[in-house]
Parts: structure tokens; C-alpha cells; sequence
């Protein structure tokens, strides 16, 4: 899978401005909220099929599935915190013209880091889900309505 950063590649967290570092946290924040907003999607579309459940095989998947999403619901939550607490410690540097340190640049980098990793936990949930609910849809009986 290809790196899923936004940033340019090279030195651009040791060469960017604050500025540049405070606009990428935004689009990082707004990108966890929308990775947020579809897990709690994907909850309901997988709730939509425990109502048709009839195998217990099906159901130990689809609860486990159930499981993962909350797992990543919960890291979603801490790196949107996280980032704001982030953003905001950017912005104060900002308005207080303090100089930055490599630490904080470290923990910028890191930060990013944690949240590529999400994204790719991320994406290859969602592939789960769908091949999931695919073959609960396919093998458990439905009832016929007259």
C-alpha cells in the first residue's frame, strides 16, 4: 500500500514553517473526523445485518468485526485529541513567535506516523467489513415475505 502521508516527501517537517505545520494538522483533523463519522457508518451497516444472522458462525464473525470497529473508533478519538492538542500547541507558538525545538518536530513526525498507521488498520477494516457482510448476505437465509 502506498504511504498515505500528505506531506511532501524530503525534510518537510524540519523545513517547514509553523504556519505550514498548523495547516497540516487541520487537514489531519479533518480527515479523522471523517474517518470517525464513517466507522460509526460501518457500525450500523454491520447492525443492519445482525437482524438476518441465523448461523452462530456468522454471528462470532460479525461480533468480532463489531469488536474492531470500537477498537478503532476508540484510536480514532485519541488521535483526534491528540492532534488537537497538536494544533494548538502550533497555534500558541505561533502567536507567542517561540522557537521551535527538533523534539517538538519529533513529536509532529510521530504523530503523523500514528496516524498513517491508523488509515492503513483503517482501510483494511472497511475491506474486511464489506467482504463480511458480502458473504453473511450470501449464506444466511432471509425470510421470504408473501
Amino acid at each position: 500500500m502506498e504511504s498515505i502521508r500528505k506531506r511532501p516527501k524530503g525534510d518537510f517537517i524540519a523545513e517547514a514553517n509553523m504556519e505550514q505545520l498548523y495547516t497540516l494538522t487541520k487537514y489531519w483533523n479533518s480527515d479523522l473526523h471523517f474517518f470517525r463519522d464513517d466507522l460509526t457508518f460501518m457500525h450500523k451497516l454491520l447492525d443492519s445485518y445482525f437482524i438476518w444472522i441465523d448461523k452462530d458462525e456468522n454471528y462470532k464473525v460479525a461480533s468480532k468485526m463489531k469488536n474492531e470497529l470500537l477498537k478503532l473508533k476508540e484510536r480514532c478519538q485519541d488521535l483526534l485529541e491528540k492532534t488537537d492538542k497538536h494544533r494548538q500547541q502550533i497555534g500558541k507558538m505561533i502567536l507567542e513567535k517561540m522557537e521551535d525545538s527538533r523534539v517538538f518536530r519529533m513529536e509532529h513526525e510521530h504523530l503523523e506516523d500514528e496516524i498513517a498507521s491508523f488509515v492503513k488498520a483503517f482501510r483494511l477494516n472497511r475491506l474486511e467489513l464489506f467482504k463480511i457482510t458480502e458473504y453473511i448476505k450470501d449464506t444466511d437465509k432471509r425470510p421470504e415475505y408473501s
